[in-house]
């Protein structure tokens, strides 16, 4: 009998959810097996020798990506003004700071 622990319930759900692409399938089929594949889902993994290689993904997904870890940034930047962890040194000063450490 096998228990769903919290682990194994997250990697079916991966695996479940996330396409697997053979480097094999990619290079017979080729980019239709991209469109194949991201038809349904924003993201594939390529596996090589069965390993997990790359990850392809809608540009509209990578757009959304790359917009979340710049409000991330944001956010973060938000958060060390609000707790004074700044400097008004000139970039100069501050690169000579870094150097001198």
């Amino acid at each position: 009998m096998t228990y769903s622990t919290p682990k194994n319930i997250v990697n079916r759900t991966i695996y479940r959810v996330i396409k697997m692409i053979t480097a094999n399938d990619l290079k017979t089929k080729g980019i239709a097996c991209l469109e194949e594949s991201l038809a349904h889902q924003p993201e594939a993994v390529i596996t090589v020798r069965g390993k997990e290689s790359f990850v392809v993904m809608k540009i509209e997904h990578y757009h959304y990506l790359r917009e979340m870890e710049l409000e991330a940034a944001h956010y973060e930047a938000q958060q060390d003004v609000a707790a004074s962890r700044f400097s008004k040194d000139s970039a100069d000063q501050h690169v000579a700071e870094l150097f001198a450490e």
